[in-house]
């Protein structure tokens, strides 16, 4: 798992807590629409090479 994944998974985890505390819709709202951008860093960066997502090269001809 390269360093870049792990940190947006982090910060997705992050967001998924602070939404189950939030009381304020307009809160509610913006952590959405930040876990919603996260979300799609994480499948852009998946849907990359294998290398890039972490995977070792011999792995990505498998």
């Amino acid at each position: 798992m390269s360093d870049r994944y792990f940190r947006l998974m982090e910060r997705h985890q992050k967001l998924d807590d602070a939404l189950r505390i939030a009381r304020d819709p307009l809160d509610v709202l913006r952590l959405r629409s930040l876990k919603n951008a996260v979300k799609a860093r994480l499948a852009a960066l998946f849907l990359r090479l294998p290398e890039a997502a972490g995977f070792p090269a011999s792995l990505a001809t498998v």
